[in-house]
């Protein structure tokens, strides 16, 4: 089995609400606070148990505020919406970056059946 891809450099683009993240088999994603805010692995986000997870929503201006790593293998963002639980393995940072369109996509879809609009799918 290969080894997970190990981040070179991450960066917070604040002005841009981006997180870029280069990795050492060449990859560089530039995931939005968004994005990353709605996928959280927090108890918040995802429940405790299969099932029991809360949509997000009302994200669409959430700023990512600080980037705390956490041992070799992990960072926590901390949000200006208060939210700071979701721990961010560099597994995980490749997955959203590498299934990026497909998980937004899927996003927008749970808001739509719940009834919500996303302002980028609007007009």
């Amino acid at each position: 089995m290969q080894a997970t891809p190990h981040p070179t450099e991450i960066r917070l683009d604040a002005a841009r609400r981006l997180l870029k993240v280069s990795f050492d088999d060449g990859s560089l994603y530039e995931l939005p606070s968004e994005y990353l805010r709605v996928y959280s692995q927090s108890a918040e986000v995802k429940g405790h148990g299969p099932g029991q997870g809360t949509l997000q929503t009302g994200k669409e201006n959430v700023k990512i505020t600080d980037v705390e790593p956490i041992g070799t293998y992990a960072v926590r963002l901390i949000f200006d919406d208060g939210h700071n639980t979701g721990l961010y393995t560099f597994q995980f940072l490749y997955e959203l970056g590498r299934d990026q369109e497909a998980k937004w996509q899927a996003y927008l879809d749970r808001l739509t059946a719940a009834g919500h609009t996303h302002p980028s799918q609007s007009g």
